[in-house]
């Protein structure tokens, strides 16, 4: 772009002694937090290799007691051999194409900065995904509002306040005999807000070390016995849980590790030549899997703001 002139300046006019300047420092997209390796079930993860691989969790057997006295005669009961089936039936994909003439002038490595993108892509997909099919997973029992008429979630004046559907919701697990440790608790950032419109010791910085930490985990410590995590990725209706009619909700899942287990593999990642330019092709493949294995362990909130 040409320096502006002064009126009757006719020296260089065409401002071709400006040079352009590419930034060395490419501008990197924003990108979500994942939370779903942090509050599933990871155990099965190197047990995959294909596409409609099976997984087979055994369950243990569920045994009876009874009362006995002196000379009681023992009937021994037959064990049940259950099992979950954890199916990989979930895939996505990159592709993307490096010609050789940028690949050769170009200031950036176009190539690994595609490839760093595409892994993000990956996980992000996996994570809205997951996050999902957990929220349709929850039983009656343990479903917190309808989306046609969500809970109200405020500091004053709604169903509960931000600390106290935390407690409700241990007061759920609890009843379940959920263990305590391993528990979590995962929102959308307008539950944060409300949380920190209740002046929450939690989030005061003068209560914690850090703040917004990795893998969307919100505090170093637990509110209530469970791990919070923040993520953009939970599904919500309507417009969101900002609005106040019915079928506009929000969705905040919590529950224990062991209640959803998760399975992924990046099966493919390839380079070859393009067989109509001059330039290499860039391709990778990503096999994933996930199977709600307690849904006692597992809560679903639909609340609005």
């Amino acid at each position: 772009m040409a320096f502006q002139s002064a009126a009757g300046h006719g020296n260089l006019p065409n401002g071709n002694f400006s040079p352009i300047i590419f930034s060395k420092e490419a501008q990197i997209a924003f990108r979500r937090s994942s939370v779903v390796q942090a509050i599933t079930n990871n155990d099965y993860f190197g047990e995959i290799s294909e596409f409609g691989d099976t997984v087979r969790i055994i369950k243990e057997p569920q045994l009876a007691v009874s009362p006995y006295s002196r000379g009681t005669r023992i009937a021994a009961q037959d064990l049940i051999d259950e099992e979950i089936v954890l199916v990989i039936d979930q895939a996505n994909y990159f592709a993307f194409k490096v010609d050789d003439i940028e690949e050769k002038h170009a200031h950036h490595n176009w190539s690994s900065m595609a490839t760093d993108q595409a892994g993000y892509r990956l996980r992000d997909a996996m994570d809205s995904e997951v996050l999902t099919y957990m929220a349709g997973q929850a039983t009656a029992a343990l479903t917190i509002g309808t989306t046609s008429t969500p809970t109200q979630i405020r500091p004053t004046g709604g169903n509960f306040t931000p600390l106290g559907l935390v407690a409700r919701i241990k007061r759920l697990l609890d009843e379940n005999n959920v263990p305590q440790e391993g528990r979590w608790f995962a929102a959308d950032p307008v539950y944060y807000e409300l949380l920190s419109d209740e002046d929450s010791k939690l989030l005061n910085a003068d209560f914690t070390e850090k703040g917004i930490l990795r893998n969307g985990r919100v505090s170093e410590g637990t509110v209530r016995g469970f791990d919070i995590h923040e993520s953009n990725n939970l599904l919500t209706g309507g417009t969101g849980p900002t609005a106040t009619s019915g079928a506009n909700f929000g969705v905040i899942l919590a529950g224990h590790m062991s209640s959803t287990a998760s399975a992924e593999q990046i099966n493919k990642t390839e380079s070859y030549r393009d067989t109509e330019s001059f330039g290499d092709i860039v391709r990778g493949l990503h096999l994933f899997g996930r199977k709600t294995l307690r849904d006692d362990a597992l809560v679903r909130v639909n609340y609005q703001s």
